[in-house]
């Protein structure tokens, strides 16, 4: 059966490469974007199964009103996808409070007022799938991406306890965490802060680090994210990329592993 989409941020990147997938599959979408002229090509292709509607996820009014276009114009909603976001670079002691500021209302205000815009719809109809984007960020933590990784250590913590919020009405909520790909995730739609001269030796390893990887592009992730969509009972988490597995798995064993060992501690903490 045809599903109906809600996804932010499909300009270019994960987004548009969804959008593209699930119109050509038969599914319809509302694609939000700042600037809708960058989907005049597939709505051209598509029609009347593709709305496009522009949306600074920032303004939390527009948001509202994107999702309720949006589903009055299909009548419902069963995926909503909450992609919009971008990287951060920067060391804790470079990034400005603008910038953080910044961070914090696109990739975790931007994803709250989608979500809290579309659960009573999805709870009237008793059933949909909120699937929140978030990173191998959002589990491990890399030097130069402190507040990236905050952004989306935010967005897992609520996504988490949305998820035992609204099991009880139908709507089911799914943490996609993709590793690195070819889009312009770390380039052209990246902020970069004013690097401090004490960290230029670490920012300098960390760009030689990154010459001559070579990232799949955002195509490789389409049958994974419809695997999840078309599940029965979705995944709350899921990786993309075996990189991101490996990472997430020898991050926890080493959790694991430190927990472990102080234990004792641990429980000695339960009385005076």
């Amino acid at each position: 059966m045809s599903k109906t989409w809600f996804i932010t941020g499909t300009s270019r990147g994960f987004g548009r490469s969804w959008t593209k997938a699930a119109l050509e599959r038969g599914d319809k979408v509302a694609a939000t974007a700042r600037d809708v002229s960058t989907l005049k090509d597939l709505a051209d292709s598509f029609g009347d199964t593709l709305l496009p509607i522009q949306l600074d996820v920032t303004d939390r009014a527009a948001a509202v009103a994107a999702v309720g276009q949006a589903h009055a114009h299909f009548g419902g909603l069963d995926v909503v996808v909450n992609n919009a976001g971008y990287g951060h670079f920067g060391f804790l002691e470079e990034i400005t409070e603008a910038e953080a500021r910044a961070q914090i209302e696109t990739n975790v205000f931007g994803s709250l007022w989608v979500t809290q815009a579309a659960i009573p719809l999805m709870r009237t109809q008793g059933s949909g799938h909120i699937v929140q984007i978030s990173s191998i960020g959002g589990v491990a933590a890399f030097p130069g991406l402190g507040i990236y990784h905050a952004s989306k250590w935010a967005l897992e913590g609520f996504s988490e306890a949305l998820a035992r919020e609204v099991a009880p009405f139908g709507i089911k909520v799914t943490l996609i965490e993709p590793g690195g790909y070819a889009t312009d995730w770390s380039t052209s739609s990246a902020v970069h802060s004013e690097h401090h001269s004490v960290y230029q030796a670490i920012h300098d390893a960390i760009a030689a680090g990154r010459q001559g990887h070579q990232s799949p592009g955002p195509d490789a992730t389409i049958a994974a994210v419809f695997a999840a969509v078309d599940a029965e009972n979705p995944p709350l988490r899921l990786l993309l990329s075996g990189t991101a597995y490996d990472i997430a798995q020898g991050v926890y064993a080493q959790r694991l592993k430190t927990w472990s060992e102080w234990e004792s501690i641990s429980r000695s903490a339960d009385h005076a």
